[in-house]
């Protein structure tokens, strides 16, 4: 890959502007990243990891003459930071950011960028449960789905420079419209996170019973609840605050399902369950054939050598 834009600036420097940085000099696809986070820790754990070629002191000096300014901060604080920004972007400069819910962010970042920039929203649906500039790699954003959602009047020349960085980082691109977005992402992100997040808890209760058995004992289910549940708590309220509508709606949908399972676990209606983890059972497949996920033994985990 060739350089696809000379300066691109990234504000927040948790896992996915780390991640991007690394896969962006893996391609050479960018001739200078500057970065800022507001913590004077995180910069410092920044210069000393080597991430991005600059680290900034302001938010003004990181996207000064920045071709590409990405957000990559929790949603809730994307118009804050986007009112910082816009008296010193470059005029024909693009924004975007990498949060988990676009309609907000639209509305939110939209209002404060000035007419000669151009905003295209961005999510690249990858990540772990580890936060912070260390934990960031290369590779990943490889093989997974990046969605950008042009808002009205968006640059065709503009879009398609945006989805060649992603793609040059290893992603598979898509263009979805906001609403969209937001109510497939409670879906397959939002509620699953919301349910593990009260699953922890629960067991929290639980354990102040047991002895701190929940924990000595955990099976494979439970410890992967755990995992999700180990995510940035404030990403995660953010998320739930500004994606209200559309979560609510698919909790609301959760809950039907959740008591027709118990009326058939009630009833001893042992038909209906097994009929129903059929076809769930099928879902696990999909994913595993679209190449999002191994089929490995134990989700492929890689077994510590001692």
């Amino acid at each position: 890959m060739s350089v696809i834009y000379d300066r691109v600036a990234l504000i927040g420097l948790g896992l996915i502007a780390s991640s991007m940085f690394w896969a962006m000099k893996r391609g050479g696809l960018a001739g200078e990243v500057t970065g800022y986070a507001r913590s004077d820790a995180t910069r410092a754990t920044a210069r000393r990891i080597g991430l991005c070629d600059r680290v900034c002191d302001t938010v003004a000096e990181a996207v000064a003459g920045a071709d590409l300014v990405v957000l990559c901060v929790p949603v809730g604080a994307m118009g804050d930071v986007a009112a910082a920004i816009a008296p010193h972007l470059k005029p024909g400069a693009t924004v975007s950011d990498v949060g988990s819910v676009k309609a907000a962010v639209i509305q939110a970042v939209g209002t404060h960028l000035p007419d000669n920039v151009h905003f295209i929203p961005a999510h690249p649906l990858a990540g772990t449960e580890h936060s912070g500039p260390e934990s960031g790699f290369a590779t990943l954003f490889d093989n997974r789905w990046c969605l950008l959602v042009p808002v009205e009047g968006t640059d065709p020349d503009a879009l398609h420079r945006l989805s060649r960085l992603w793609q040059g980082m290893g992603a598979n691109v898509d263009t979805m419209e906001a609403d969209h977005h937001d109510l497939v992402l409670a879906v397959t992100s939002h509620a699953p996170h919301l349910i593990a997040y009260t699953m922890v808890g629960v067991a929290d209760d639980l354990r102040r019973v047991t002895d701190s058995e929940v924990i000595k004992y955990s099976a494979a289910g439970f410890r992967d609840f755990t995992r999700i549940a180990a995510s940035d708590p404030t990403m995660w309220r953010d998320v739930f605050l500004t994606n209200k509508d559309a979560t609510l709606e698919i909790l609301g949908r959760f809950t039907e399902e959740l008591f027709a399972l118990q009326r058939a676990i009630r009833t001893g209606d042992g038909d209906h369950l097994h009929a129903y983890f059929t076809r769930t059972r099928a879902i696990r497949r999909g994913i595993i054939e679209a190449g999002q996920d191994t089929d490995a033994p134990d989700f492929g985990r890689v077994k510590a050598v001692r």
